[in-house]
């Protein structure tokens, strides 16, 4: 059953007015406000709050929600009226789950929200599962396997392929509802568990497909594995973890305390109460689906709301690259000088894939955002940019390969990044490299404007990297200097036409 269909893909879409949007999230633990600007396909967070009013805490003894935890979270929607009357929003959606779906009081709760002018769409749980997974969609544009979206009071399920959402269900099983029944034993959540999953639709094919974890309990749960392990970045997006590793996790969770899950670097005082729910739950998932692989994703339901919205044309962009062009735009001296230089230096690269394109398209994109930085650290303010930028659409080798060609275009020279190359490997940061000192040079002979490239060119013409140029002003020692670098490290001789 497809729940909804999303378009095919298309080429990236073009520079759009920056508009601010808003999600808020009435979720069965957390109430939050997210603002978001710029380019629609890929925004920026400007604005991130969330209060844990705690919405579904009384759920499974009394089925409502609790008069402190309604008074928590009304308090925290006056703020965030106020605060997107202030941002001057252009668009805000309101989005309530489990909690106040189930509740008997969810209504009374919901009329005090409309005092204070949202009006909330209450999800139902099929609807909960397609918008977690069309955000993971919007994140892994090729994305295809099983989405799971664990939050206070569900765990939604859902299949996606071909940029569709193709079944979703909902589950009773948000960390605050599994509390009590673990407490009874692994057993009785395991049995409980198996037991709704038997009873639902889902169709569990035999062949194994990669599972997407959304929700703030099982990122922080990959924080505390990634804490464990030797994974060289802190970026949690994309972060894979290996089904028998996650099955094993849960034991580890059990034996630690919670001061030693609180002083894990990223793992909110918040969700320490409920890591140990988390890390169960993730087991059983991996026990009924036995996915290929795990893999975590920053996007979910509010993301999902907002790229379902879109136009074709514009879900069908690429994410890293509209983000990398907006960044671009908004912190560059020269509004879409990046493709200018991907466009020069390209023929020396004409043999890179369709991934290592655009993953160097998207370094172009950000080829200018260090010129700020004082000059003995742009190296590192390049570096910062590519590898720990908010982006989608790349994994930990993309962010390295991002890295380094902006390490080396900002005057990191040939070496490799202090801790770089663990994921690429040694011949991708090579690439990159190379990428870095090309686009140095198309920099340079440039001065950030579009005619001296269209009046030069560069190419590999047998053991020579040859320079053309229409007039000898557009040469200098400076530019014959950085092509006698780019020429050495591609073991060639740098020649000037």
């Amino acid at each position: 059953m497809i729940l909804r269909r999303s378009k095919a893909a298309a080429p990236e879409a073009a520079a759009t007015p920056s508009m601010r949007s808003a999600v808020v999230d009435i979720g069965s633990n957390s109430v939050r406000l997210v603002v978001h600007s710029g380019h629609p396909r890929a925004p920026s967070m400007i604005f991130n709050e969330k209060v844990m009013a705690g919405l579904g805490g009384d759920l499974a003894a009394t089925g409502r929600i609790g008069e402190e935890s309604s008074a928590r979270a009304l308090r925290a929607l006056s703020r965030f009226r106020l605060l997107c009357d202030r941002f001057e929003v252009e668009r805000v959606d309101v989005i309530a789950t489990a909690a106040v779906r189930d509740a008997e009081n969810g209504d009374q709760f919901l009329e005090g929200a409309r005092a204070y002018g949202f009006e909330p769409r209450v999800l139902s749980g099929e609807e909960e599962a397609y918008f977690a997974g069309m955000g993971v969609l919007a994140a892994f544009p090729d994305a295809k396997g099983w989405v799971g979206d664990l939050g206070g009071g569900s765990l939604e399920i859902a299949r996606i392929g071909k940029g569709q959402v193709k079944q979703g269900l909902s589950l009773p099983f948000g960390v605050l509802r599994a509390k009590p029944i673990l407490d009874k034993g692994a057993g009785a959540l395991a049995k409980r568990f198996g037991k709704a999953l038997a009873e639902s639709d889902l169709a569990i094919k035999d062949k194994p497909m990669p599972l997407y974890l959304v929700g703030g309990s099982w990122r922080s749960l990959a924080r505390i594995d990634m804490e464990a392990g030797d994974w060289p970045l802190r970026v949690v997006h994309h972060y894979e973890i290996a089904p028998a590793r996650a099955v094993k996790l849960a034991d580890r969770v059990a034996a630690m305390d919670a001061a030693e899950i609180g002083k894990v670097p990223g793992v909110g005082s918040s969700r320490v109460p409920y890591m140990r729910e988390a890390s169960r739950l993730l087991a059983l998932l991996v026990e009924q689906l036995k996915p290929s692989t795990i893999l975590i994703s920053a996007f979910g339901v509010r993301e999902g709301t907002h790229f379902d919205a879109l136009d074709a044309q514009m879900r069908s962009a690429d994410p890293l690259l509209a983000g990398t062009a907006d960044m671009g735009r908004a912190e560059g001296r020269f509004p879409l000088h990046g493709i200018a230089v991907d466009e020069w230096i390209a023929p020396l690269f004409e043999s890179d894939s369709a991934e290592w394109q655009r993953l160097r398209r998207a370094a172009c994109n950000l080829g200018d955002v260090a010129w700020r930085a004082n000059p003995d650290f742009r190296a590192e303010r390049g570096l910062e940019a590519g590898l720990h930028g908010n982006w989608v659409g790349i994994d930990g080798a993309g962010r390295e390969m991002l890295g380094q060609a902006l390490y080396t275009s900002f005057g990191g020279g040939t070496s490799v990044f202090p801790g770089g190359g663990a994921l690429a490997g040694a011949r991708a940061i090579e690439r990159a490299i190379a990428w870095g000192l090309a686009m140095r040079l198309a920099q340079r002979i440039s001065a950030g404007m579009a005619a001296p490239l269209k009046e030069s060119g560069i190419r590999v013409e047998g053991d020579r990297l040859v320079l053309s140029a229409t007039a000898d002003a557009l040469l200098s020692e400076t530019v014959e200097k950085r092509l006698g670098q780019l020429a050495s490290y591609m073991g060639l001789e740098a020649a000037v036409r």
